[in-house]
């Protein structure tokens, strides 16, 4: 018969087994998916006029989180209203067949930042995220509120793969990796991203990397790297690679790409640079008053649109994934008022709807029937910030380790 002690040893080791493997499973890959070290990317991104003291910054002074005296308020609200920014019911997606020819001008939105732009003939993949969970754990972090719309071995060949910035939501490990290995087009992302990249074994042949204003041609179209307001980092050293904004240019129609960032006067200049533009793409989701310098709301997004002379909005970074505290509609919804006032043309698809924008479709109210989980009882979900606090707690010991 085991002794006292034995035994004690036994269920102190089966209590702490739990959270040991709990563990271990929460920072399962985490070395790998924080991508490159800050040491690695510093000779990179040295050189470029936006990057001093360490670190790269905005045009305008911008705080990406809110005074230290109001974080009490925040984490209060992660715990109390995380359950407000979920759907209500299913979210309907699109089955598309994507033609096999790129058209003149389409696009196909997969649900928040992902896109599929088919400018003159030429296609090109703006923030592709397919992965469950945006984090660098398996088990933290936001997921999905609703699949992907196509698997993303059904895309036909892009041209192009542009990415705004390193966060979790728009550069997608899993995703990158499938396309190394479905397709054969470059990487263009901002300065630093490349290191990233490197360190997940994407070809060097495949990665383009630019400063804001820098610019990359492929097969007609040009790709210019412009201004964002917004910040970066994969682990708590922020801001060691870039944040940007798309311009794609045609021979005949020209796209903006906002990806995550908040307003800024820039946009009246890259418009009257490199615009008028055809189609913007324009954040209007995962608003707050404690971050607004780093999020457009919808409103400002409207205001945008007209800086850069769109002709057609499309509303991204909403619906897919809960990061923030307003109701699921409301971003759309807000946004169609204000673009009524102001007379803008705006197309609203479902998750992996395809857009003629050439002859874009009336708008039809796909979203009133879905609603918010706030609108009724709370429901219980793992989707949202929830468990960021951990996930930060983690990557922090991550960054730690040798070779991360």
């Amino acid at each position: 018969m085991p002794s006292r002690p034995t035994r004690r040893a036994t269920v102190a080791a089966a209590v702490l087994a739990g959270p040991v493997s709990w563990l271990t499973a929460a920072a399962w890959g985490l070395p790998t998916a924080v991508g490159a070290h800050r040491r690695r990317l510093r000779p990179v991104v040295a050189g470029s006029p936006h990057f001093s003291d360490g670190a790269f910054h905005n045009t305008l002074p911008t705080p990406a989180l809110a005074p230290a005296n109001t974080r009490d308020g925040l984490l209060r609200q992660w715990h109390e209203e995380r359950h407000v920014g979920l759907p209500g019911g299913p979210i309907p997606l699109a089955r598309t067949e994507l033609p096999a020819e790129a058209a003149e001008l389409a696009v196909t939105w997969f649900g928040h930042a992902s896109a599929l732009l088919e400018v003159d003939g030429r296609r090109v993949l703006v923030d592709p995220v397919w992965g469950h969970r945006v984090s660098p754990s398996p088990v933290f972090g936001p997921t999905r509120l609703h699949e992907p719309p196509m698997p993303i071995e059904d895309l036909p060949p892009v041209d192009a793969v542009l990415i705004s910035h390193d966060h979790y939501d728009h550069l997608d490990l899993p995703t990158v990796r499938a396309l190394v290995r479905t397709q054969a087009a470059p990487f263009v992302v901002p300065l630093g991203i490349g290191e990233h990249l490197r360190k997940w074994r994407v070809p060097e042949e495949r990665i383009v990397e630019l400063d804001w204003d820098g610019e990359h041609t492929v097969d007609g179209l040009t790709l210019t790297c412009t201004e964002a307001r917004h910040f970066s980092g994969r682990y708590l050293h922020r801001n060691t690679t870039l944040w940007a904004s798309w311009a794609v240019t045609g021979p005949r129609h020209r796209v903006y790409f906002g990806g995550d960032t908040g307003y800024t006067p820039a946009f009246a200049g890259i418009g009257a640079r490199l615009g008028p533009f055809d189609l913007t793409l324009l954040p209007i989701g995962a608003y707050n008053d404690a971050w607004h310098a780093i999020h457009m709301d919808p409103e400002e997004a409207v205001r945008a649109h007209g800086d850069l002379g769109g002709a057609v909005l499309l509303p991204i970074h909403w619906a897919t994934f809960n990061l923030a505290f307003h109701r699921w509609a409301e971003p759309v919804q807000r946004l169609l008022a204000a673009a009524e006032q102001r007379g803008r043309t705006v197309v609203v698809p479902q998750p992996g709807e395809r857009v003629d924008v050439l002859d874009p479709p009336p708008l039809r109210d796909w979203w009133t029937a879905v609603g918010s989980a706030a609108d009724g009882p709370p429901g219980t979900s793992s989707a949202g910030l929830g468990t960021s606090v951990f996930t930060r707690v983690l990557t922090r010991l991550t960054a730690l380790l040798p070779g991360a």
